[in-house]
């Protein structure tokens, strides 16, 4: 008799577990479906990212965005985008062995994916439920949304610069012009922002690139060239050229050293 209750105990346990698992994950589908329909927004007052269904004005899509920028920003965050499924494992298993060594985490080895869901889905804390979250969305947008997709609302989402969210605004205030018009240069620029856009905006501050950015933007152009964006006449143009606003800077000295030339 008792092994008779026994045996139903562990069946209804196992029902229940199953039940709650699988109710669980139709609920992280729908939010993973939110994003088919609906737009996440910076909200400074929420201090975070809110759905909303109407297309913001700041809004592009991805076709309006320079081909060589969207490039340049996938290389330097998620080469693999296009071939994983949401989690790049190869990377998270060179991160995990880099963090070894050294004896503390270096670096993170989230996937563009991770970070859409990390910004419109889910909060920032840092608990293993919150990660167990991110993993299982990544994969559940990877099913409910193209890859076009996901890369459209990451690039638009993205900070940029201090109160600078998504491509079109960068690329208005850095350089004057539409994202469609972005150079690969330029798309190496804000690549180079992330992941601490405010910090490394520094060389705009400048109106000069600093040694690091310099460094990064070069590597970046190398890495397009490499994976034939690019090509190597092209990587050594852009390489040699200012930024537009590195090229201002030249010219306001220009300006400044004529005057005070004259004067004398």
């Amino acid at each position: 008799m008792k092994k008779k209750y026994f045996f139903i105990f562990v069946i209804a346990f196992v029902i229940i577990i199953g039940g709650a698992s699988t109710s669980y994950y139709f609920y992280l589908n729908q939010r993973a479906q939110l994003l088919q329909n609906h737009y996440p927004v910076w909200n400074a007052k929420k201090t975070g990212y809110v759905l909303t269904k109407k297309k913001p004005s700041h809004w592009v899509d991805l076709k309006s965005i320079s081909y060589e920028a969207q490039w340049a920003i996938i290389i330097s965050e998620d080469w693999a985008f296009y071939e994983h499924e949401g989690i790049d494992f190869n990377q998270l298993k060179i991160v995990l062995e880099e963090s070894f060594k050294a004896g503390e985490f270096v670096r993170g080895a989230s996937t563009i994916t991770q970070q859409v869901v990390k910004n419109a889905l889910l909060t920032h804390e840092r608990t293993l439920t919150r990660k167990f979250q991110e993993i299982l969305l990544a994969n559940l947008i990877e099913q409910n949304l193209s890859k076009k997709k996901i890369l459209e609302i990451y690039l638009n989402l993205v900070e940029l610069g201090k109160n600078l969210y998504g491509i079109k605004k960068a690329a208005k205030f850095y350089f004057h012009k539409h994202p469609s018009k972005l150079t690969a240069k330029e798309g190496a620029f804000l690549a180079m922002l992330l992941p601490s856009p405010v910090k490394y905006a520094q060389s705009y501050r400048n109106r000069e690139l600093t040694e690091f950015g310099k460094q990064q933007v070069s590597n970046i152009l190398k890495k397009l060239k490499q994976a034939k964006i690019i090509s190597e006449e092209k990587r050594k143009l852009l390489d040699g050229e200012p930024l537009s606003f590195e090229a201002v800077n030249a010219i306001d000295e220009d300006i400044l050293s004529f005057e005070n030339e004259s004067y004398e």
